[in-house]
């Protein structure tokens, strides 16, 4: 049985060409007409003429069968091209009369084994709607349909179908809010890809983790693993979803699948990487799939770590390389920086093959400052991962470098927060009994709950009489103020007592003391004004003022001293028209002292070289450890407290208090210490042993801090110096060099 197989576009063509050819043809038989067919005889004899007469003969013989050849070309290009036009028509015809007859009997062929399995025996399965698996595909073959991304909340994504004999797996859908992403489907028995595993959905509140990602799916035979998918991004404060693990190697030949990147932490922890898929165990020729990278922590965090980077897959038994691990997260700044994740170790290889690369560790996130008026710490980088081994013949992988530390936050001398509350005050002192002093005021309560405010001191009690020199009472110290807040005014001293007599008057009772700042840089309390002097009788000595308080010392933090009390006035001496003079004011009260700078993050260590094989290879480098960070500065130093005023007197003025000193400069954070540097890996029998990784450098110190301004003097007063600038931040340690790996 002969087959025949006609193509009309190249027949047209050829008809084309041939048609030029004639045309051709036509042209030179043109020109050669008259030269021919005239030709004229060479002398005037008869055999001239003869010759004449016969080569005209010829040529005109030549032109009458050149015209027949012509028409027999042009009967010949007519006829392809209308066998051409014929053969078109006929196969559009069959076309359209035949297009729906192979879709007919692939229903036919699909039937049976659709109801008897429940999938087609050729076809693509379906693809699934939302947060539904996909159609497997067909037993022979056919792809998997994709799984449906979810749009509900908590609702995982759907799972990819699986292929039959050959074709390649379904994609995973992605996950909903805060739920998982679809696995991979697996590829085809005989051949096919693993589909790829479906993104983890974000969180849906604050607080709360992203969905993790699907696997990828697995090959069998030959193909490639599909890729792990993606961790989804955390809530605020919320930790990221760990990436997807990696789809398994095939048998035969073909690679691992990646595994999926960790989600970002928004103020947590970021999430983990999915591991690389490994070829089988006893699988023949396939490399390791590389790790996932894990998720950074975010800003402002708790606890705002890096995820740890995945680790890389092994590779097949007889030959391939290993997977390369992830790289780890950086870690978040916050009050306190986050650390950076570990990265991945390295895969193994086969027996023939080089081992995978560790992955870098991340990197330390930066403080921003604690509560307390410290800087906050730098994150400590994190460890490289190490390097995979090399089994029999091939090189070790390096090992990944270490992190480099966060930078410290530079302390800061925070404002006073407004007190919500206040403790309660001291209890006024009781009036003296005749001929007796005025009792004390009793201290003010301190302040315990959050932001609340020292109570103030009590009054002194007044002195009673008539007698002389009884003394006002003094008055109560006001109470130490919360975290943050102002310390509460010291008490005002009793009034002395007046008399009739030439005696002595009583004395104004002392004011109290102002109750120190709370820590975080509060403001110290106010002192207590000193108590008026009594009045004597003719020929009597009048009472003096009592003597202003002191003004309470500012918070830890650099905050301002509280201002001195303001001494009590002298009475009038009738007889004389006289006065005594009042008292000094109090002294101001000494600035708070400078916040402390941050300590830097110590920088991670160098992962461990991958050993050399057994027979050939060298062993892998060990990785670098990571730079420490710098130091934080320490801040400026509290201002000194006012003095208080002197208290009036008779033509003098009694002299002021003296201003309080200024705060000592905060101490600047130590700068954080060198990671130390990854072992190199021994070397196999004919190969060379891996350099050991250098230790890194310490961080620089921080800046000490300015002294804090003295105080005002009071009226009259003088004023006190400025403190003293705080001492530098030591530098960190240089990091460890590693060891050298052994010899093969």
């Amino acid at each position: 049985m002969s087959f025949v197989i006609a193509a009309p576009d190249l027949i047209a063509q050829a008809a084309s060409e041939l048609s030029g050819i004639g045309t051709v043809l036509s042209e030179a038989n043109a020109a050669a007409l008259l030269p021919t067919t005239g030709v004229l005889a060479a002398g005037a004899d008869e055999v001239s003429a003869a010759v004449a007469v016969l080569f005209a003969g010829h040529a005109q013989t030549y032109q009458a069968l050149s015209a027949q050849v012509a028409g027999f070309h042009a009967q010949f290009v007519r006829a392809m091209t209308n066998a051409t036009g014929a053969y078109s028509a006929a196969e559009a015809v069959n076309a359209s009369a035949f297009q729906s007859v192979p879709q007919e009997a692939l229903s036919v062929i699909n039937a049976p084994s659709q109801a008897l399995f429940g999938r087609p025996l050729i076809g693509d399965g379906a693809n699934g709607g939302p947060g539904q698996n996909g159609g497997a595909g067909g037993l022979l073959y056919g792809n998997g349909g994709s799984g449906g991304t979810s749009t509900t909340a908590g609702v995982a994504g759907g799972n990819g179908g699986a292929a039959g004999l050959i074709g390649n797996g379904g994609s995973g859908g992605g996950g909903g809010a805060g739920a998982a992403g679809g696995f991979g489907g697996a590829g085809g028995l005989l051949y096919g890809n693993g589909g790829a595993g479906g993104a983890g959905g974000s969180a849906m509140f604050p607080g709360t983790a992203g969905g993790s990602g699907g696997a990828g799916g697995a090959a069998l035979l030959v193909g490639a693993g599909g890729a792990g998918g993606a961790g989804g991004a955390a809530g605020l404060l919320g930790a990221g979803g760990d990436g997807g693990a990696g789809g398994a190697g095939p048998w035969i030949y073909g690679s691992a699948g990646a595994g999926g990147n960790g989600g970002f932490g928004s103020g947590g922890i970021g999430g983990a990487g999915g591991a690389g898929g490994s070829a089988p165990t006893l699988g023949l020729l396939g490399h390791g799939g590389a790790g996932g990278n894990g998720g950074g922590g975010g800003d402002a965090g708790l606890a705002a770590s890096g995820g740890a980077g995945g680790d890389g897959g092994h590779g097949a038994f007889l030959w391939g390389n290993g997977g390369a691990g992830g790289f780890g997260g950086d870690g978040g700044v916050g009050a306190d920086g986050g650390n950076g994740g570990f990265g991945g170790a390295g895969g193994a290889s086969g027996l023939i093959g080089d081992g995978g690369a560790g992955g870098n560790g991340g990197v330390g996130g930066a403080g921003v400052g604690v509560s307390d008026s410290i800087g906050g710490f730098g994150g400590n980088g994190g460890a490289g991962g190490a390097g995979g081994n090399a089994r029999l013949i091939g090189t070790g992988g390096a090992a990944g470098f270490g992190g480099a530390g966060g930078e410290g936050a530079d302390g800061v001398n925070p404002s006073a927060h407004a007190p919500l509350s206040q403790a309660a005050p001291g209890s006024p002192g009781a009036p003296g009994l005749p001929f007796s002093n005025g009792g004390p005021g009793g201290k003010g309560s301190d302040g315990t709950g959050l932001f609340e405010q020292g109570g103030n001191g009590g009054n002194g009690g007044d002195a009673s009489g008539p007698q002389a020199n009884v003394t006002g009472g003094k008055g109560g110290t006001g109470g130490t103020g919360s975290e943050g807040t102002t310390g509460g005014n010291g008490g005002n001293g009793g009034n002395g007592v007046s008399t009739s007599g030439t005696s002595f008057v009583g004395r104004g009772g002392d004011g109290g003391t102002g109750g120190d700042g709370g820590a975080n840089g509060g403001t110290g309390g106010m002192g207590g004004t000193g108590g008026t002097g009594g009045t004597s009788g003719p020929g009597g000595f009048n009472g003096s003022g009592g003597a202003g308080g002191q003004g309470g010392a500012g918070g830890f933090g650099g905050g301002t001293g509280g201002a001195g009390g303001t001494g009590g006035t002298g009475n009038v001496h009738d007889a004389f028209n006289d006065r005594t003079s009042g008292w000094s004011g109090g002294k101001g009260g000494a600035g708070g002292a400078g916040a402390t700078g941050g300590f830097g993050g110590a920088g991670g260590a160098g992962g461990t070289g991958g050993q050399g094989g057994l027979l050939f290879g060298n062993g892998g480098a060990g990785g670098s450890g990571g730079v420490g960070g710098g130091g934080g500065s320490g801040a400026i130093g509290g201002t000194g407290g006012a003095g208080g005023n002197g208290g009036d007197g008779t033509q003098f003025t009694g002299s002021g208090g003296n201003g309080g000193d200024g705060g000592t400069g905060g101490t600047g954070g130590d700068g954080g210490n060198g990671g130390a540097g990854g072992a190199g890996g021994a070397g196999g029998l004919f190969g060379q042993a891996g350099a050991h990784g250098a230790g890194a450098s310490g961080g620089v110190g921080g800046t000490g801090g300015d002294g804090g301004v003295g105080g005002d003097a009071g009226l009259a007063g003088t004023g006190s110096g400025g403190g003293q600038n705080g001492t530098a931040g030591g530098t960190g340690q240089h990091g460890v060099d590693g060891q050298d790996g052994l010899h093969g």
